[in-house]
């Protein structure tokens, strides 16, 4: 079967310019800036990898969580297959999930008692010309970072639940 041709863009991007990462940067701030705490970015073990794990913020003691969100971030160009990549949760990867945050709280029992959701973020990302930046639209939480434009498309607090 013959390949398809390269539909990606054809802007050179430096390697280190990591889409992926750029989404979780992108939302990690989006987060804090409504008020939540970051507590871990690309946490790892052997089950896989939590993107962001955040705590909602004490009125009293701000520093402290009183609630922990397990945010998992789909960063994907326009045009995707995946419904912005809200089809990539699968059951197997919420159980993934589910497994890689115990495996967190039990290397954080200080929170383990903690009321905790899985939250997911979607995020739109397409590569833009040097020199060719707008600035995001006011109607959209964006931004414009390493030669890509990011938008959050949506954000699901509490977006699945095991069963």
């Amino acid at each position: 079967m013959p390949s398809q041709p390269n539909r990606r863009s054809k802007l050179t991007l430096p390697p280190s310019a990591d889409p992926g990462a750029l989404g979780e940067t992108f939302v990690a701030q989006w987060l804090r800036d409504r008020g939540w705490l970051v507590l871990a970015r690309r946490w790892h073990c052997r089950w896989g990898e939590l993107d962001l794990v955040i705590g909602q913020a004490s009125a009293q003691v701000p520093a402290e969580p009183i609630a922990i969100a397990f945010v998992e971030v789909k960063t994907r160009s326009r045009g995707n297959w995946d419904n912005d990549g809200a089809l990539a949760i699968t059951a197997q990867k919420r159980a993934k999930l589910w497994k890689t945050a115990q495996l967190f709280l039990a290397a954080h029992p200080i929170w383990a008692e903690l009321p905790c959701q899985f939250d997911v973020a979607l995020v739109c990302c397409r590569a833009i010309a040097p020199g060719k930046a707008t600035l995001p639209q006011a109607d959209r939480i964006q931004t414009i970072t390493a030669g890509y434009c990011l938008t959050l498309q949506r954000y699901i607090p509490a977006a699945f639940t095991l069963d």
